[in-house]
């Protein structure tokens, strides 16, 4: 009986150690074609489909849209090279390969008639779409298959490029992966207010489909170094790039959108030597006021921050009247900050990316009933009044 119990477990013991020895269907990384990052630009041919279209390769397309993807890990130079990618020597950490046509679909399909491998999504980080090609489509129309597809994973970022997007896809550096750069830069919106809250494919999804207009991050891109600078305003009803915020404004922004962000001001004093604070808290209050079919807005904002540098020689008691006097000069620049960006958004493009929409909806929601079908144009005629307060709690160390 002994003899028996020891053979059933020493059995039980050899097939649950089979079960768990290994994933007999697993498949190395090398051989498989996961594209990290999305390029899509105004169509143009490549190289290599003008050569292959030259020797019949042809299908019946138009040259609308041409998607660059970005695939890790990449491949040797030489071959990167042949497909778009960096300028480097040795193995690149990606590649970049590009096709054209007029549907996202059919150039992912089509992508099969090249490679060994098929194109696999689930790892996609970041969407670039170039701002020229976001002028001539919607973001509906262009990123109609990537939502629909399963594969693709909502919470991808979604960017705007100024120039074409395959530049930001491109790094001289081969041990970086743009993509997974970008999304690290995103990362940095909680220390500056010059980034915008990261905008990923489900949140763009539902902001298209609210009806709403939606600001998204600005990249520039030179010699393979991106930066961000400033962010793409698209319309409520077309889904159009209609326009776009500078550095500045998205600073002015930052006031008046209720989510705590750190940052910089920067002014000047009398004789004209820097002084700098650095927000630690921000406070954000916008107050929606409706009086029959009049509507206005006033945002009520507070800052606590420290005073990190003052140029002024020779030097002189920080505190009192001086730092009453700064805090003064520091509410006063993000007033006229305020008061253009807002001129900005309610009379050249007349689209509400604050979220004043949001305010008046929660707090007077019959009308918002009336007005959410013309939002837009009701918003460019709002009256909108703003406070600010900042207050230096911290003149900063001495090094005395």
């Amino acid at each position: 009986m002994r003899s028996l119990r020891l053979w059933l477990r020493i059995i039980s013991a050899m097939f649950i150690l089979s079960l768990i020895s290994g994933c007999w269907s697993s498949r190395e990384i090398e051989d498989l074609s996961l594209y990290v990052g999305l390029g899509i630009d105004v169509g143009e041919e490549t190289e290599f489909e003008k050569n292959i279209a030259s020797q019949g390769g042809i299908y019946p397309e138009e040259d609308n849209v041409t998607a660059t993807v970005q695939i890790a890990p990449g491949k040797s130079s030489s071959q990167q090279n042949e497909q778009g990618g960096s300028p480097s020597s040795g193995k690149s950490s990606y590649s970049n390969e590009q096709l054209t046509g007029d549907s996202m679909l059919q150039i992912f399909r089509q992508f099969a008639l090249r490679r060994d491998h098929p194109l696999i999504g689930h790892h996609l980080k970041v969407i670039v779409v170039s701002k020229d090609i976001a002028k001539k489509y919607g973001l509906k129309q262009l990123l109609d298959f990537i939502l629909r597809d399963n594969d693709i994973r909502p919470n991808c970022l979604v960017l705007i490029s100024h120039q074409r997007a395959v530049d930001v896809l491109t790094s001289r550096d081969p041990t970086r992966i743009p993509a997974f750069y970008l999304t690290g830069i995103t990362n940095n919106s909680y220390i500056s207010n010059k980034i915008i809250e990261p905008v990923s494919l489900s949140k763009l999804d539902a902001q298209m489909q609210s009806g709403s207009s939606f600001l998204l991050q600005n990249v520039l891109s030179y010699k393979g170094e991106d930066k961000f600078s400033g962010g793409s305003i698209f319309a409520a009803r077309t889904t159009k790039f209609v326009g776009e915020l500078s550095q500045t404004d998205l600073e002015a922004l930052s006031w008046i959108v209720p989510k705590e962000r750190s940052g910089v001001i920067k002014t000047y004093s009398k004789e004209g030597f820097t002084v700098t604070y650095e927000i630690k808290n921000k406070r954000t209050k916008i107050i929606p006021k409706v009086v029959g079919r009049d509507i206005s807005f006033h945002v009520k904002a507070e800052s606590e921050g420290w005073l990190m540098e003052d140029w002024r020689a020779p030097e002189r008691e920080e505190k009192g009247a001086y730092l009453k006097e700064l805090e003064e000069d520091f509410a006063k620049l993000v007033d006229q900050q305020i008061e253009q960006m807002l001129y900005k958004l309610q009379h050249i493009y007349k689209a509400d990316v604050a979220g004043f929409r949001d305010s008046l909806r929660i707090h007077y929601p019959k009308t918002w009933k009336k007005v959410k079908d013309n939002w837009d144009e009701v918003f460019a005629t709002v009256p909108i009044t703003y406070e600010i307060k900042t207050t230096i709690t911290n003149p900063g160390s001495s090094t005395e």
